[in-house]
């Protein structure tokens, strides 16, 4: 079984046991029951500083993966890394595309997972449909379990 560690900041303690049953739900599909993940539900100032010191960009994301497969040092071959994930953001995000907070929270945990699996949608739009594509396979089965 996956060891899967979710935390939340202050306001957003109701989406633990969710996003934890998830996340260990999907890496038994994906055949990563030994693996170690990390989940961090926060908000937009958060975000915006982790996304501003890790990757240059001086606003709020939705989602930031942080793989400990990669890298100059990779760690253990257990542990996949974290996934942060801004509820703020998840928030407007649901309301824009017409669906409920909860949709978004577990696409976004999906589509984080996939990125410290090696899916990259940003090398090619091959690669991009590849990454889409299995984030949907992941959600269906979710909603099927």
């Amino acid at each position: 079984m996956a060891d899967v560690s979710v935390v939340a900041r202050e306001g957003w303690e109701e989406w633990v046991a969710e996003v934890e049953q998830a996340a260990s739900f999907w890496l038994a599909c994906l055949e990563q029951d030994g693996s170690e993940l990390s989940i961090l539900l926060t908000g937009d100032d958060e975000i915006h500083q982790l996304n501003q010191i890790y990757r240059e960009r001086d606003r709020p994301t939705d989602v930031l993966s942080f793989s400990q497969r990669e890298g100059e040092f990779p760690g253990p071959e257990a542990v996949l890394g974290d996934v942060v994930i801004s509820i703020e953001t998840a928030g407007r995000q649901a309301a824009e595309r017409g669906h409920s907070l909860r949709a978004e929270i577990l696409e976004l945990l999906a589509h984080g997972l996939l990125h410290l699996l090696g899916f990259d949608h940003e090398l090619s739009d091959a690669e991009h449909e590849r990454h889409l594509g299995k984030q949907a396979e992941l959600l269906a089965a979710l909603d099927h379990r």
